[in-house]
């Protein structure tokens, strides 16, 4: 919406009472897109009625900013709901179909508070796969792995993503189609889905090793069938196996967990929604006993998998997609956030502890990891969600760190496979030790927050705008 105050032309001062005390009348121009209907009220503007003009605008809520220029104040950036209420014989109110407003989804979106500790624990439990992985490179086995239960980040994006969803969304399907939701949702997460296959294309056949020893056998159309199949991120079958680790996307591995986050975001549209809360708790218990007998009962006393299609493989991303996602929206809905302080620094305090605590039982023991991994992603992680959104962030340099990591943490997340997969390969060909490749990991783990940020900034970000300019 934007608001004008403007001199009248002569033609238009005969259309308005003559005030002998203020020769010059004004009208006051409220223009609001995607309409051509035209009504004109005009009033005479004397000293006092500006002040109180001005007074009525501050009161709703409009922040100006004047421009004096040819007698003539605007303001403009209004984002609000609300309008001027005003006697009809005092405004002139333009109606341009030239002018492109937000939606009413989009106005009601942009006035809910944000989550600022969140995106800063999404960040951080980002960069923590990351160490992850590189350091998944030099542990012959699960129990030397250091920063051993990394993994359990995705089950923590799965509860984040069901909090936010429900957040987002959940009051807002009164006015939104479901074509409506399934583009927002398109718009936040494919772009990156696509330029992540296409930097694992790019990077796919420097990763020939004795790890990956069929890369140099694998013609230039097989790599490019496989990427642009893995732009729409369904599962790659067998036969287009590039890689011969059996996973969903072998261009791009963590790929698999978007394919599972699509899948919730269908589900919650099409069905959660709806459902009442009492219902979804049942659904919840269900899904916690699940993952407990997976990960208590399973044959490697963890969470680990879900990245194949394999039924053994498919039905573990399902178990550790399906609480941790009912988990976040029971947690939105049931739950209302207070005032924690020092929420930031406990929550993320206790989530790189949880992430980076050493494997438990050992090999002759399996069960007890399986029970920290099930208490973990059950009680802690919703725990931990709650304490980051009762939390706040009061100093400058601290919200601007949030934003940057919130910003940060799923290009980096969708990009940085490609490196690891190079990483292997060094290691595993020269034989070396962590001692040894240090110096190349931490290059590795700069070199993809830097192409992460890169991909945010160059390509994500103006894509998105532009994607809803066209579409929202």
């Amino acid at each position: 919406m934007f608001l004008s105050i403007q001199k009248m032309s002569p033609r238009e001062k005969t259309c308005c009472r003559e005030d002998p005390k203020n020769p010059e009348p004004a009208k006051i121009t409220f223009t609001t897109g995607h309409s051509s209907s035209i009504v004109r009220q005009h009033y005479d503007r004397d000293d006092t009625r500006r002040r109180r003009g001005q007074e009525s605008r501050r009161l709703s809520g409009v922040t100006p900013t004047s421009q004096k220029a040819e007698g003539r104040i605007v303001t403009s950036g209004v984002q609000q709901t609300k309008s001027f209420k005003r006697n009809p014989t005092n405004f002139s109110l333009f109606l341009n179909p030239f002018t492109i407003p937000l939606s009413m989804t989009e106005k009601t979106l942009s006035t809910k508070p944000h989550f600022q500790i969140l995106d800063a624990l999404r960040g951080l439990a980002a960069i923590t796969v990351v160490i992850f992985h590189i350091l998944e490179a030099h542990a012959k086995n699960h129990n030397e792995q250091i920063v051993n239960h990394g993994y359990l980040a995705v089950d923590f994006f799965f509860v984040l993503s069901g909090f936010v969803i429900g957040y987002a969304y959940d009051d807002r399907w009164g006015k939104m189609s479901y074509k409506d939701f399934f583009k927002r949702r398109l718009i936040r997460l494919h772009p990156m889905v696509v330029i992540a296959m296409i930097i694992g294309a790019i990077f796919y056949y420097t990763q020939a090793s004795v790890v990956f020893p069929g890369i140099s056998e694998v013609p230039v159309w097989q790599l490019l069938l496989t990427m642009f199949v893995g732009f729409t991120l369904l599962p790659i079958p067998p036969s287009l196996d590039i890689r011969g680790w059996g996973e969903m996307h072998p261009l791009n591995g963590p790929a698999w967990t978007l394919f599972f986050e699509y899948l919730a975001n269908i589900l919650y549209a099409l069905i959660l929604r709806k459902l009442s809360n009492k219902i979804l708790a049942v659904l919840l218990f269900v899904a916690g006993a699940a993952l407990i007998h997976v990960a208590v009962f399973g044959p490697r006393g963890d969470l680990i998998g879900g990245w194949s299609l394999a039924p053994e493989q498919f039905l573990i991303g399902l178990t550790r997609l399906s609480y941790p996602f009912l988990a976040g929206l029971l947690v939105f809905r049931l739950i209302k956030p207070g005032k924690m302080k020092q929420g930031y620094l406990i929550s993320s305090m206790l989530l790189l502890a949880i992430l980076a605590f050493p494997r438990i039982g050992g090999e002759e023991n399996l069960w007890q990891n399986g029970i920290y991994d099930s208490l973990s992603v059950i009680l802690l992680f919703p725990l931990i969600v709650y304490i980051g959104a009762s939390g706040s962030i009061k100093s400058e340099r601290s919200v601007k760190f949030a934003k940057v990591l919130g910003g940060l943490s799923y290009p980096l997340y969708i990009t940085h496979y490609p490196l690891i997969y190079w990483y292997f390969g060094y290691v595993y060909d020269n034989k070396l030790t962590l001692a040894d490749a240090w110096p190349v990991g931490l290059g590795v783990l700069i070199a993809a927050i830097t192409i992460g940020w890169l991909c945010l900034k160059l390509y994500d970000e103006p894509i998105r705008k532009r994607l809803k300019q066209r579409f929202l």
